[in-house]
This record gives C-alpha cells, structure tokens and sequence, in this order.
C-alpha cells in the first residue's frame, strides 16, 4: 500500500454487494472519541493508541481514546457543569438525552482507556490525581460494566466538565462495513497533574505524538490508520497550541461524514464527500480486487 490506510480484505466483495442491493446495512451505534492534547515546545502533541492486531475492528490501526454509549447514560441525571444538555444537543445535532449519553461516553471513554479525566467537585474545578489504587479500581469497574458512570461521578462527587471538551466533527462508519460506528470526535486539553496511562486492554501501545509525525508516518505507509484518524490529524496541523484547537472548535462543522460506494461504468468508486485522498477504486465484477 502507498500509505497507512486500513482497507479490510472483505470490503470489496461487500461495496459489490451494497451496489447491486444485496446487502443491508447495519444501524450504526453511537460512539465517541476524543484527541487528547497537550502541549510541547514545537507544538500540541496528541495522545494515540495502537489498537491490538487481533481486534475484529480496525486491528493494528493507531486511534484516539473512544469507544460506544452505555445506554444507561441516555435517561438519568448525571453530574454536570459546563454548556446544558440543550447546546450539546443542537451542537452534536441530536436530542438531549443522546447528546448527554455522548458526552458522557467521550469523557468516560478518556477515563477507561487513558486514565484522563474531564470531571472535578464543581464547575471550576478538575480532579488534580487519577493515578491510585482506589481510580484504578473504579476505572476497571467502569470497564467491566458492573458501574455506570452516573454512579461513578456520584459515588465520587463529582460533576461532568462538559466545558473542557470540543465537538471537532462526526463520522460514521460506511454503510457496507459490518460494525458500523456513528462516532462524534471532540478535542480535549489534558488537566493540568494528570497524566496519561495505559490502561486500554484494547490496545497494546500508546503514546504522545505530534500532528505531522504521526502524519508523516501514515504516508510513508509506516502507521495505520482509518480514515477519519488521518483526517483529524491533518485538521490539527494549523494550530499552535491545545487552545488554539479548543478555541477553534465551535465553528467547526458537524454535518457527518459518510462513505458512499457507487457504480462508475466497470468500477465501484468508493469515496469519502469532502476528503479526496480515500477514494478507492474497486472492479465490479466479482473476484476483482482494490486498486
């Protein structure tokens, strides 16, 4: 391959199979992810993990800290401070309790697989320390589903920092792939006393990185990714600083990003709106392969 793009083998045979109408999509469940930031004296640095290589979805491929929506988040009162359920849902584009279930997915992910967390005792503050027995012990709780996290904030005191997070932009998985991800991405600064850990049992490398390193490591075929990874990497190449990023974030477009696998004379052209350089050409016919 020219670069890191992750391309299953299976794909082919299954964007034959949506042209000609003989395969039906699967819902996407909702997701969140969230580029953790910090600050470096050449510029933000970003936090990634490598996924394991035997994970059915995207094995090998370096990712931000995310995953899906524990449903027990859509319809009970969490702790929260920073804009209302409200601005999140006309932000993220969805009803209130989904737009509280994501956010709360976007914070309680950064927490279970990077050890970071978007919380503290009250609007203006952020817990300073998640490095003890007792956070490990509740962070593992949190993984293994035996506590949701409504109950992790109250069992803790703690409220949701809704403001230290920024809706950077929304992707969803395409429609002939079998695991299918409507995934919000926000930005986020790391709190100022903690520090990253790694905790994801998904993963089995992680680290901080600079925007145009880990792009440069795409293109030369060096780290895979999925496309909407390489895409944000790319968006965060003008900014100066996590704030900038952060500062940058409200203006930025929601409107969801979405593959689309079209017959084109002998081919099946699959394409990214808005994002030329993953477009992919596929033959038609059956037993053709990528080009």
């Amino acid at each position: 391959m020219a670069n890191g793009q992750w391309y299953p083998p299976e794909w082919p045979d299954r964007i034959r199979a949506l042209a000609d109408g003989t395969l039906t999509p699967v819902a996407p469940r909702r997701a969140a992810t969230v580029m953790l930031l910090r600050d470096t004296p050449a510029g933000p640095a970003v936090h990634m993990l490598r996924r394991r290589a035997s994970m059915a979805f995207a094995g090998g491929a370096y990712a931000y800290p995310g995953g899906g929506v524990d449903p027990r988040d859509d319809d009970r009162e969490i702790g929260w401070a920073g804009p209302s359920r409200a601005w999140w849902a006309e932000r993220l584009g969805v009803d209130e309790s989904s737009a509280q279930a994501v956010v709360c997915a976007a914070v309680r992910e950064t927490f279970e697989e990077a050890g970071v967390l978007l919380a503290g005792s009250g609007p203006d503050a952020v817990v300073g320390d998640t490095g003890g027995d007792d956070w490990e012990a509740d962070r593992a709780a949190l993984t293994a589903h035996e506590l949701s996290f409504a109950e992790f904030l109250d069992r803790r005191g703690l409220v949701l920092r809704s403001d230290l997070l920024g809706a950077w932009t929304r992707w969803i998985t395409p429609e002939f792939e079998s695991r299918r991800y409507d995934t919000w991405f926000f930005a986020a600064a790391l709190p100022q006393g903690q520090r990253t850990r790694e905790t994801s049992g998904e993963a089995d490398r992680t680290v901080w990185t600079r925007p145009e390193e880990a792009a440069a490591g795409y293109d030369r075929g060096e780290l895979l990714m999925m496309p909407p990874t390489i895409a944000t990497l790319r968006q965060l190449l003008p900014y100066g600083t996590a704030a900038d990023v952060l500062a940058a974030a409200p203006e930025r477009d929601m409107t969801p990003v979405l593959a689309r696998a079209r017959l084109r004379g002998g081919e099946v052209v699959l394409s990214w709106p808005g994002h030329d350089e993953f477009t992919r050409h596929v033959q038609a016919a059956p037993g053709g392969g990528a080009a």
